[in-house]
């Protein structure tokens, strides 16, 4: 499918909130101008090829009226509690020719039975509902997020599960989707038919194999909750399973709404280079949607979905390569079925091969006439496997073949994006495998480009600069406060808390995770306090930065009024690692 999006609309939603902790009262969820039609449309617009309702997130609220919990839509005043939004996503989806599929959380920090054997059952109950209720489904996708702190009916606390067994996924859980919806692919963060790519940049590894063996698990078939995410980016070469990668990536900087980030929407540019190292790596981009309170799409989301499709559709009208002739080293048999033409034609499945024993054959492309291009796509036929190991593109120059681009392991599809155009009439392919090549497709593209701009919406973020506030201790922090957000600072013992001087009231405060790709001292849990003497303390907020772990995006906390004591105290309570580590504080006016 290449493209699809998951669509975040929960009471979460009205909370302005990541995840939500599940003791939202159901009355809050009531969007007053609920939209389906118009969020499946901005989708389609994108050239998005199916989409996936979050039916129940880790916060428990159930978008459909189940028989297992009351805390559902059914309790809600939309549609006086007659409403089911699985059900008109599903319609709206269907209504612009686009495939349909669920998301159900395993974790569920409201229910009251979450680690006991009754909340797996009702689980199951959940998942059969959403399988037999909503037609043929594309897909049955499964977070890996589980267990920790909760509301669980009203008990504040944190209960753990063993993630690998609790479920009973292959005894009983996952034959539900097998049988119900044979032909829905089953998504978590390890399979069994599509993984989790390992990040939420949307980034596949430069070297991506569709086969996977998952680490830890001596042999035995995957489950969610393995914790070594080591080789999800790239695959296992040889790997035990066929188990492709998807790109899980928010439109937004976060996947739930939040009025801050309406001038943070990822541009057609951005979305493009996304495309490019997800789908252009053989995987699945997977965008999440994220309608605000009132039940539908912003309009820079809506723009920016618009324009990306319209840049994705006109990129690739045209193969530049079409008309090429293409004459091969070796060709099988020497016969017509695998000769190098039909890498040329629009079926992904018809092929060139060479023999058994020629396993890096040549193809020479003569153009029809000099072309401009920056993209080279490559696709094998996959119905044969993830055969090629790499491949290295020529072209002829000055009398002579001049080296133009490589890439390793070609697949459903590989894009290689030139860091400039390049003009050519003739080409070299070479292919290296350690069995026969299968090369179904060969184009060249030039990349469509348009100016681009949102509609300012929302007032410029108003930082405040060093000269309006001084961290006193911990040296100050000076990697913290530099405006890079590449550098950070780390500290062993932070139970004394950050503690900001300022010489101005603030409205809120920000925390930037490291930006490195490591997690340690990553704060999950924080308190900030007011003080006017730096000796009493006067607690501000408290509370949690939820998937920053996987998403190490700022994480912004405002106040409901200016705060103008002396003194304010960021109080890390719970890190990764117990240590502490901060990219950047930023404060605002």
């Amino acid at each position: 499918m290449e493209t699809y999006c998951l669509i975040h609309f929960t009471p979460t939603t009205f909370q302005n909130k990541e995840w939500g902790y599940g003791d939202a009262d159901p009355a809050i969820f009531n969007p007053q101008h609920f939209d389906a039609q118009q969020i499946a449309a901005a989708a389609a617009a994108g050239g998005f090829k199916g989409l996936i309702s979050v039916a129940k997130h880790h916060d428990g609220f159930c978008l459909w009226p189940t028989e297992t919990t009351s805390y559902s839509i059914a309790s809600s005043p939309y549609k006086n509690g007659q409403g089911d939004m699985v059900k008109d996503f599903m319609l709206a989806t269907r209504g612009q020719n686009m495939q349909f599929g669920v998301y159900l959380s395993a974790w569920d920090r409201n229910d009251v039975r979450y680690g006991t054997p009754a909340y797996a059952d009702a689980y199951r109950t959940q998942l059969t509902e959403l399988m037999t209720l909503y037609g043929p489904l594309f897909t049955s996708w499964h977070d890996g997020a589980n267990g920790g702190d909760g509301y669980y009916g009203g008990r504040n606390e944190k209960r753990i599960i063993d993630r690998t067994t609790y479920y009973a996924w292959y005894e009983k859980t996952w034959p539900i989707v097998r049988e119900k919806q044979p032909m829905a692919m089953i998504f978590s963060d390890v399979g069994p038919d599509m993984r989790w790519v390992g990040n939420e940049h949307g980034f596949a590894a430069e070297t991506s194999w569709a086969t996977f063996t998952p680490k830890g698990i001596d042999g035995k078939p995957p489950v969610p909750g393995q914790s070594d995410y080591s080789e999800s980016p790239s695959g296992t070469r040889n790997g035990k399973y066929w188990i492709p990668a998807e790109c899980d990536v928010p439109q937004r900087p976060g996947w739930f709404y939040h009025a801050d980030q309406d001038n943070k929407v990822k541009t057609p540019n951005e979305l493009f280079e996304i495309y490019l190292k997800s789908v252009g790596r053989g995987a699945n981009m997977n965008l999440g949607l994220a309608p605000m309170p009132d039940g539908y799409l912003h309009a820079n989301d809506v723009k920016s979905l618009k324009a990306f499709g319209k840049k994705v559709k006109a990129t690739f009208a045209k193969n530049l390569a079409k008309d090429a002739t293409v004459v091969a080293s070796n060709v099988r048999a020497n016969v017509e079925s695998f000769a190098p033409k039909w890498i040329l034609d629009e079926d992904r499945y018809s092929y060139y091969a060479s023999d058994d024993t020629v396993l890096n054959p040549t193809l020479t492309l003569s153009l029809d006439g000099e072309k401009t291009f920056d993209i080279i796509r490559l696709r094998e036929n996959i119905k044969l496997g993830q055969r090629i190991d790499s491949v290295s593109v020529a072209v002829y120059q000055d009398r002579g073949w001049r080296h133009l681009a490589s890439a390793t392991s070609i697949g459903a599809n590989r894009l290689i994006k030139l860091p400039q155009p390049v003009k050519a009439s003739k080409l070299q392919v070479r292919l290296y495998a350690p069995v026969a090549p299968t090369l179904s497709d060969f184009g060249l593209f030039y990349e469509f480009v348009e100016d681009f701009a949102y509609d300012q919406t929302v007032e410029a973020e108003r930082r405040l600069t060093t000269k309006d506030f001084r961290i006193k201790n911990f040296k100050g922090l000076p990697k913290a406060i530099d405006g890079r957000n590449e550098t950070f600072e780390a500290i062993s013992s932070p139970a004394s808390g950050v503690v900001f001087e300022l010489k101005q009231p603030i409205s809120a405060i920000a925390y930037l995770p490291r930006q490195d790709g490591k997690t340690d001292g990553v704060v999950l849990r924080y308190e900030i306090a007011s003080s006017s003497d730096g000796k009493n303390w006067t607690l501000l907020k408290a509370g949690e930065y939820a998937n920053i772990k996987a998403n190490p995006i700022e994480q912004v906390v405002t106040f409901e009024m200016p705060v103008s004591a002396k003194f304010v105290r960021f109080m890390p309570k719970e890190t990764v690692g117990g240590t502490f580590s901060v990219a950047a504080f930023s404060l605002f006016k």
